[in-house]
């Protein structure tokens, strides 16, 4: 893992699902939980629902349907949200993450959470992981009406937050988001070797990828306390 020159990075950027937190909720979620009550539902095979379920994951991939909660539910006919919290047990964060969010607060980076999932989502994933308090601003894709994977998210993210791309880190554990980062002019880019806690290694092609946040901590200075921002009616 080569060390990041912090000297030069002001804001980082950092994604949520597989980045942050452990990809295994939502494979499981997609991949096992909603096939089984899709085929319930709809009184179908499990082979079947499978079977429709990947002709539509295909179709909307890449789009901001493919994340919006409100989309699924329509097109599949069933809650969403409320089979999300069916599972929602195994939302977990990966065990680096708060050493390094700690980290980043005390060396003084603006850190600003950038998701392609939906608000129904991000809210589910914050009821059951702290994570608000260590960020300058919560922003899902859905808030600009442009995937990560589009350009105009970045132009809107740009327009709304102020950033430099040429200071700014950005993480993800999708290669075409970071390949889209790339092309807005985003400096440093990493890519996330392991999403899925229970997955196998991802292939990162041409991205250099983290496998433990608190690599990347060495050369990181210490300027604060490290305590996460608290806002109105969080709890100590």
């Amino acid at each position: 893992m080569p060390l990041l020159p912090w000297n030069e990075i002001d804001t980082v950027l950092l994604d949520m699902d597989g980045t942050l937190l452990d990809l295994h909720f939502d494979n499981h979620f997609w991949l096992t939980h909603l096939p089984q009550r899709y085929a319930e539902h709809h009184g179908i095979s499990l082979a079947q629902a499978h079977s429709e379920l990947l002709a539509l994951f295909r179709q909307h991939a890449g789009t901001l349907n493919w994340y919006c909660t409100d989309f699924w539910s329509r097109e599949l006919r069933l809650s969403i949200r409320d089979l999300k919290r069916e599972v929602a047990h195994l939302i977990a964060p990966r065990p680096d993450t708060e050493p390094f969010l700690r980290a980043l607060r005390r060396a003084g980076k603006r850190v600003l959470l950038i998701t392609n999932a939906h608000r129904d989502s991000l809210s589910l994933k914050l009821e059951r992981v702290e994570l608000a308090p260590w960020f300058e601003r919560l922003i899902s894709s859905h808030d600009y009406g442009f995937p990560k994977e589009d350009q105009q998210f970045w132009q809107a993210l740009h327009s709304d937050v102020g950033f430099d791309p040429a200071s700014s880190l950005f993480i993800d554990d999708s290669l075409p988001i970071l390949r889209s980062a790339g092309r807005f002019g985003i400096a440093h880019r990493l890519a996330v070797r392991l999403p899925d806690s229970r997955g196998a290694a991802k292939d990162t092609e041409e991205f250099a990828a983290v496998e433990d946040y608190r690599q990347l901590l060495k050369g990181l200075p210490a300027e604060s306390s490290g305590e996460p921002l608290r806002r109105p009616g969080s709890h100590p």
